[in-house]
């Protein structure tokens, strides 16, 4: 059987025990940008139900032109004025840099890819990043962004906090 059959078939035991019906605005009025890393569990992590929040997941949860745009469309169409970032430990994109993944790529399918992958070594400075970009976008309503990293090995969140106390 393959995978995706297998999750038709979860679903299918999962809408009998479906909550119902939500409102669109999230719950909590809050964005979640997270990695799209499959150890993070992120309702139970942030103890999030169905409605509660945005959630948008992306390859080391990097605010990226299209996360700007969902976050815009969250903040001005939906409500939402908070937003948590949530990077991990052992993330992926430290395995690697720009230039050689896109080296890799390109000696793969003979394209080289028109965007960085955004690799970084360091999770804090990484998540830091993070938060200036969101801070810096001239398109939200808000730019209450808290930033955290996950312990992939614990299930802990430590937050990180800007290295100038004016930031926030």
């Amino acid at each position: 059987m393959a995978e995706i059959d297998r999750m038709l078939e979860a679903n299918a035991a999962w809408a009998e025990r479906f909550p119902g019906s939500r409102p669109v605005r999230p719950a909590r009025k809050v964005a979640v940008v997270a990695c799209m890393d499959s150890r993070i569990p992120l309702f139970g992590v942030l103890g999030l139900e169905v409605g509660d929040a945005h959630v948008i997941r992306n390859a080391g949860g990097v605010i990226t032109e299209d996360v700007i745009r969902s976050l815009t469309l969250s903040q001005h169409a939906l409500g939402t004025r908070e937003i948590v970032l949530v990077h991990h430990t052992e993330c992926g994109l430290q395995s690697t840099d720009d230039v050689s993944f896109a080296d890799a790529v390109e000696k793969a399918t003979g394209r080289r890819p028109p965007w960085a992958a955004r690799t970084f070594t360091d999770v804090d400075a990484d998540v830091r990043e993070s938060m200036r970009l969101v801070r810096d976008s001239p398109y939200l309503l808000s730019h209450e962004v808290r930033g955290t990293v996950y312990d992939v090995e614990t299930g802990r969140l430590r937050e990180v906090t800007e290295l100038d106390a004016g930031a926030r």
